[in-house]
C-alpha cells in the first residue's frame, strides 16, 4: 500500500476528472492535488460533456454493493476511453469504511478492475479501478 497526499492518482495535466459523492466530510487537500496535478477543477457528477478521469468518495452509508457498482457504470459511462477511476472510502477501522472486497466486488460487476490501493491523505483510502480493457 503506498502512502500519498494526493500524488498516487497519477493525473497528468490538463484532465478533466468527474467527482461523484462530494460531501462535508471529502479531505480538501487531495481535491486540491488532483487539481493542482491536472491544472483544472474538479468538475461534479452533474457535468454532462465527457470526462478524462473520476473520483469517487465512498461510505459505508452511501449505499451497498450494488449502489457503488451502479456508480462505477455510470462513472464509466462519462469517461473518455480507458479513463481511471479512483474510488476512495473512509481508512479501514473508522467512521464510514467500506471493505476493500466491497469496492473490488462492485468493480467486477461493473465489467471493471480494482488494480492498486494506496493511503490517500490522512482519513481516505484509495483503490485504483480501470476497465477491463487495460
Amino acid at each position: 500500500m503506498t502512502s500519498t497526499a494526493g500524488g498516487a492518482f497519477g493525473f497528468t495535466s490538463g484532465l478533466i476528472i468527474q467527482e461523484f459523492g462530494y460531501d462535508d466530510d471529502v479531505d480538501q487537500a487531495l481535491r486540491e492535488a488532483a487539481e493542482a496535478q491536472t491544472g483544472t477543477e474538479l468538475v461534479d457528477e452533474d457535468y454532462e460533456d465527457v470526462a478524462d478521469s473520476a473520483i469517487i468518495w465512498w461510505r459505508a452509508d452511501d449505499g451497498d454493493v450494488d449502489d457503488l457498482t451502479d456508480l462505477l457504470v455510470d462513472a464509466q459511462a462519462n469517461l473518455d476511453g480507458d479513463g481511471l477511476v479512483w474510488v476512495l472510502t473512509p481508512k479501514a477501522r473508522t467512521v464510514g469504511a467500506v471493505p476493500a472486497a466491497d469496492v473490488e466486488e462492485a468493480a467486477r460487476t461493473a465489467g471493471m478492475h480494482a488494480t492498486s490501493v494506496a493511503a490517500m491523505g490522512r482519513r481516505w483510502s484509495g483503490i485504483r479501478v480501470s476497465s477491463r480493457r487495460h
